[in-house]
């Protein structure tokens, strides 16, 4: 079975074995807390280029927490469907740098009790409303994992300069050439259902405990967690890439992210060098 296919059949089953044995299990139903999340789409102000910087706010259960945009080894992506909205021409997410939990072994990235996710909406009107809507689709854990789906919508308008949204747009990755990157180099090689990407960064350590996340930009790409190491002024990262196809393929260096993220710290870097 190819790789991609394998692991979305995996997170698949994950995921609805964990929904299935809670609804199976009076005992485990009766321990997830009433208030396990609560999510809005806070309306934030209009930025001086005519878009919108609105927010998900989702508060949780204390001690749960929810995932990254790339969530790690056992973590359950976000999916966010907005084409139920009105006025909206695309959307951009700001996410504020996560969290490294280990348990039981895995890595994962997120966020817990409450995540505020910047999202800036560009308007095909800028004279009319934003009339803003989005299914979205996440994971909730803490000794077990629960999928949930909801729905945000709000007409957005005001100008209120939410401080919420302010601090998580400051808890962004800094961009890695402030923190002394000088070199983000890339070399791919072919395997069986994909490429071998490793990346090599030229930057003074951030600190202890240095992991580094490679994303390949647009489209369905699964990249494997990275094995990352430390040789002096360079950090090496090496990660496998599987798109659908289960083949080799054209990798776009330009699009490839690399966050590197150690206790209080966090950057991140777009677009490698062959």
């Amino acid at each position: 079975m190819p790789r991609l296919v394998m692991m979305n059949s995996i997170r698949r089953y994950l995921a609805a074995s964990a929904a299935l044995a809670i609804l199976a299990s009076p005992a485990c139903a009766q321990s997830l807390p009433d208030d396990l999340y609560r999510a809005e789409l806070l309306p934030g102000w209009q930025t001086p280029e005519g878009t919108r910087m609105a927010a998900l706010r989702l508060s949780m259960a204390k001690g749960w927490k929810t995932y990254w945009r790339a969530p790690g080894e056992a973590g359950i992506p976000p999916v966010f469907d907005w084409s139920g909205s009105k006025n909206v021409a695309s959307v951009t997410y700001h996410w504020p740098a996560p969290e490294v939990f280990e348990l039981s072994g895995y890595t994962t990235f997120g966020f817990h009790d409450e995540l505020v996710l910047p999202i800036e909406i560009r308007p095909q009107d800028a004279s009319q409303p934003i009339t803003a809507s989005a299914e979205v689709e996440l994971g909730i854990c803490e000794d077990i994992c629960v999928p949930v789906a909801f729905t945000i919508s709000a007409e957005l308008s005001g100008s209120e300069a939410d401080t919420r949204i302010r601090q998580a747009l400051a808890s962004m990755p800094e961009d890695a050439r402030d923190a002394g990157l000088t070199g983000f180099r890339c070399t791919v090689e072919p395997i069986r259902d994909g490429l071998r990407l490793t990346a090599t960064l030229t930057m003074p350590p951030l600190g202890r405990e240095e992991v580094a996340v490679l994303e390949a930009g647009a489209g369905d790409i699964w990249v494997s967690p990275a094995e990352t190491r430390r040789e002096g002024g360079t950090l090496v990262s090496v990660a496998d890439l599987v798109p659908p196809t289960a083949r080799p393929f054209a990798l776009d260096r330009s699009s490839v992210v690399v966050t590197v993220l150690a206790p209080g710290r966090a950057v991140q870097e777009i677009g490698c060098t062959g």
